[in-house]
């Protein structure tokens, strides 16, 4: 998805057949669900109709975040359209942490999920990237990981899954294994020898930003990619008033490689949310695409990536990297 490049009704008819394949049980874990009218009407649409045919939904999403940081910004889910749907709902607090996951399993058997939120400006005017598994055995590891957002007191209980691999997929879910997932992320970057792309609103997780920049001095492998500009000069203001500013060179060196920055509005109630919202890494063959931003905030929340190892979905995704980057001026700050 492109700012601009869709809109609402299009990406909500999209999860209504998705939703509409469902026989048994929908099981929806949301960020942020905030819909106009139209788009409203089709998403909840599907959910009535998976209901009159016996489907059991449910739904936990995230509320009460206040935390006074840049990246996410809060989400405002629309309770009174998830009170008005048939289905069992559980608020999650975001607090210290979010709950940040943006996915649907579907009969324990198929997997939506990736970076968007429900919202009618995530549909139109952010970057997204939206993956879809037809798979059992993926299923079971969000299912689980859905059941412990259903019980757990806290965030930091969650995410409880081990990172696994099934045929060329493998989850992962924060907070749980988000250090590991850093980890993991970084040693991929270190060992890429062809290319590397990435799209994160933000990247400050210490791995990572610290694999990144050796491998942009090191000139060795094709490094691009693409951030929210307004987001991480957010989080350099925060560094430099918080004394974390060992990070800042680490920053600007990945800043002299091929990245980009989308100039996105700064998050205010009612302003439009434009941010450059994919959340992708691709290492020569291997992808990782989901919820989590590149952040030690991000291994903190409640988020879900999966790892792939696949050349054509590889290729895909740098090819789209490319085409995001090109839209917008080069990352400085």
């Amino acid at each position: 998805m492109t700012d601009g490049g869709q809109n609402p009704p299009e990406v909500a008819r999209q999860i209504a057949e998705f939703l509409d394949g469902a026989k048994r049980t929908l099981d929806l874990a949301q960020y942020d669900l905030d819909l106009g009218p139209e788009t409203a009407a089709i998403v909840g649409d599907a959910i009535r109709r998976a209901h009159d045919r016996g489907v059991h939904v449910r739904l936990v999403y995230n509320v009460d975040h206040r935390k006074p940081i840049p990246v996410p910004p809060p989400c405002s889910p629309d309770e009174a359209l998830i009170r008005s749907l048939p289905l069992e709902a559980k608020p999650v607090s975001g607090i210290p942490d979010l709950m940040h996951h943006k996915y649907v399993v579907r009969d324990g058997d198929a997997v939506w999920t990736g970076s968007t939120n429900w919202t009618d400006d995530s549909w139109s005017h952010q970057e997204n990237v939206i993956a879809i598994v037809d798979s059992h055995d993926v299923a079971a590891d969000f299912r689980r990981d859905f059941e412990q957002l259903l019980t757990a007191d806290a965030v930091a209980e969650t995410g409880d899954v081990s990172p696994r691999w099934h045929d060329s997929v493998r989850p992962w879910f924060t907070p749980r294994h988000g250090e590991d997932l850093s980890h993991r992320i970084a040693q991929a970057i270190a060992h890429a020898r062809r290319r590397i792309r990435i799209c994160s609103p933000v990247i400050t997780a210490g791995p990572v930003l610290a694999a990144l920049a050796h491998a942009v001095s090191a000139h060795r492998v094709d490094v691009a990619g693409c951030v929210d500009e307004t987001q991480v000069r957010g989080v350099a203001y925060q560094w430099r008033q918080e004394g974390k500013s060992w990070k800042l060179p680490l920053l600007a060196r990945v800043a002299g490689g091929a990245f980009a920055a989308k100039p996105s509005t700064p998050y205010g109630t009612g302003s439009l949310h434009d941010f450059m919202h994919a959340k992708l890494t691709v290492t020569d063959d291997t992808v990782f695409v989901g919820s989590f931003n590149l952040s030690r905030s991000g291994e903190r929340n409640a988020e879900n990536v999966l790892e792939l190892e696949d050349a054509a979905i590889a290729e895909q995704l740098a090819s789209y990297v490319d085409q995001v980057r090109s839209r917008y001026p080069p990352l400085s700050f």
